[in-house]
């Protein structure tokens, strides 16, 4: 438990600092590495173009980051009846099950709550999955998916422009890697260079790490599961694919697709208002 909690306040860290780092990479070297001359730059340069393309990815997934973090699972407990001598952390072992409990209620040791329709914990947001900030989580995971994207081939850009050399062909990534370390302690390759070279692989991993986990959630979400569902091999109710998009994404799905939004509707709050 002590190795989940550091985790848990390790890994936002890390993400944070990766962010920041691909953030100063972009705007103060692959970006400005793209204006030859800026007096006569057109205004629909391809480096403005890029610019904003990468500004409005990366303030997508931050945006949603925060909403995420933001939006905390729901204490169920307060507003369940558990009765008398019952107690959240009973949930544990699953020898308790309230009679107003939700379906896929799960109560989590590290967020100390109980979440509606629990998914599972995303230590790099430090927070609960769950009917709140599904959406959010999966439009971070989108633009993030797409924000190393764009990282990746603006630094190839920069890279094969720096060190005149040609990705034309599908192996000379692969070999990049090797060739660069044996360069760079031969003193043929700077250490700036070197630490842009070992970016592009980690934006590549993070890239598609981001997009696979996006499709597995979507996939889930079109069968109306959840990743704790699916472990503790609870059999759900089959419904149409629309309806279970519409209870994750909201009718106003194509405005948080675009801008950060929170989800305010919610399922646990529409049965509370009846």
């Amino acid at each position: 438990m002590l190795v989940l909690r550091l985790l848990n306040v390790v890994a936002p860290a890390y993400f944070l600092c990766i962010s920041l780092v691909t953030f100063v990479l972009q705007i103060f070297v692959f970006i400005p590495s793209m204006f030859r001359d800026p007096s006569t730059t057109p205004l629909f340069s391809p480096a403005l173009l890029h610019g904003a393309l990468f500004l409005f990815l990366s303030a997508n997934a931050l945006g949603n980051y925060i909403l995420v973090i933001q939006s905390s699972p729901e204490d169920l407990g307060k507003d369940l009846n558990l009765g008398k001598g019952a107690e959240v952390a009973d949930w544990l072992d699953g020898s308790s099950s309230p009679g107003s409990a939700l379906p896929s209620t799960h109560f989590c040791r590290l967020c100390a709550r109980v979440t509606q329709r629990h998914d599972h914990h995303c230590f790099f947001t430090g927070n609960c999955i769950g009917s709140r900030n599904m959406r959010n989580f999966i439009m971070f995971c989108l633009y993030t998916s797409l924000a190393c994207l764009d990282s990746l081939v603006a630094g190839m850009a920069y890279i094969s422009a720096t060190l005149s050399m040609s990705f034309a062909d599908p192996l000379a990534f692969l070999t990049l890697l090797p060739h660069s370390i044996s360069q760079f302690f031969s003193g043929a390759l700077l250490s700036s260079e070197m630490f842009v070279i070992l970016m592009l692989y980690l934006w590549l991993g993070i890239g598609l790490a981001c997009a696979g986990f996006c499709c597995h959630q979507m996939l889930l979400i079109l069968r109306g599961q959840t990743r704790y569902q699916v472990r503790k091999g609870t059999v759900v109710r089959a419904r149409p694919w629309r309806e279970n998009l519409q209870e994750v994404f909201g009718k106003k799905w194509l405005l948080g697709l675009l801008i950060p939004m929170l989800n305010v509707e919610s399922n646990f709050r529409r049965q509370k208002e009846k």
